[in-house]
């Protein structure tokens, strides 16, 4: 997939794009239903599927003490997409200029303009222009003098509810990792690199990779049950710990993954975690021994579940 930033409106000369348009964080279930839509679109024209998003996100200019965390690094979001079958992802540079552009501007400058739109897919939900004015609606008839069709794809529900990126947020944010895999359709995942830590677990007999997180948003605290990818593309099950090591007096948050049956130098790598379970929230311990014994048996529970014995698996 090619990633072009546009940083001004200027025609980028794809044939026949279709184009779907959000912010697209997280990559859900939601998301893929326009992504599924767009790329259908794009085939059936012979020609390209474009993702148009934003960056940084809107909130972060509009609003920016509300502006919420990204579920995905922009290189990960990139990596989801192009893996839906997306073959283009223009991200405009959101600024003040953009975000004052009228539906019409919007749908003339933007999407005939710059990207020579043919077919454009929204949620039913879409909104664009300043104080939200737009819709599906609207840019339907907007299209309609442009020369671009316009489909409104239905929200996917789940428990009843539309799927959303603050849904999956909120998941995280109480650890229940299976509710943002059900919103996702994937597990939630962090990419970060091994760093040094103070080797502790090594000397108690449990070695950690001590990691540094490229993403915004991690789950809650607590001892997870993860896969975690190390060079080579091989993935390894894993307990990580997420917190501040009240056994040993920690003060600061770390990410911690003991690599289960792994052994091998992990420092300077870039690895990824997948989060699959949280088996217990963070707990002081007596001492070393107390600590290393519930971790034995945070690695029996973590094994049922990444063997699908003790939950639904991978």
């Amino acid at each position: 997939m090619e990633r072009v930033r546009v940083e001004r409106l200027a025609p980028l000369g794809w044939p026949s794009p279709a184009v779907t348009i959000g912010n697209f964080d997280g990559v859900h279930r939601g998301h893929q239903a326009l992504v599924a839509a767009v790329v259908a679109r794009a085939r059936e024209a012979a020609g390209v599927a474009v993702v148009l998003t934003f960056d940084p996100h809107p909130a972060a200019v509009l609003n920016p003490d509300r502006a919420p965390d990204a579920l995905n690094t922009l290189d990960q979001k990139e990596e989801l997409l192009a893996g839906l079958g997306v073959d283009r992802l223009a991200v405009l540079a959101f600024d003040e200029e953009v975000a004052a552009l009228t539906p019409e501007s919007f749908a003339r400058e933007v999407l005939l303009g710059a990207l020579d739109a043919r077919h454009v897919v929204v949620g039913e939900s879409f909104r664009f222009g300043p104080r939200r004015q737009g819709d599906a609606g609207r840019l339907a008839a907007l299209g309609g003098g442009l020369g671009f069709s316009v489909q409104a794809v239905p929200p996917v529900l789940e428990q009843g509810s539309p799927v959303s990126s603050s849904r999956v947020r909120d998941a995280l944010a109480r650890g229940e990792v299976r509710v943002a895999r059900d919103l996702l359709g994937r597990p939630h995942f962090v990419d970060a690199s091994v760093v040094r830590g103070d080797g502790r677990g090594r000397t108690i007999g449990v070695p950690t990779a001590n990691l540094a997180p490229e993403n915004e948003i991690l789950p809650a605290g607590g001892v997870y049950a993860a896969r975690c990818r190390v060079p080579g593309g091989i993935w390894q099950p894993a307990v990580v710990n997420i917190g501040r090591r009240p056994t040993f007096g920690g003060q600061h948050v770390t990410v911690e993954a003991h690599l289960v049956d792994f052994d091998g130098d992990l420092y300077g790598e870039r690895v990824r975690l997948e989060f699959h379970e949280r088996l217990r929230g963070e707990e002081r311990f007596d001492g070393p021994q107390a600590l290393v014994a519930r971790i034995r048996e945070d690695v029996a529970r973590a094994r049922d579940v990444l063997t699908g014995t003790g939950g639904r698996g991978v």
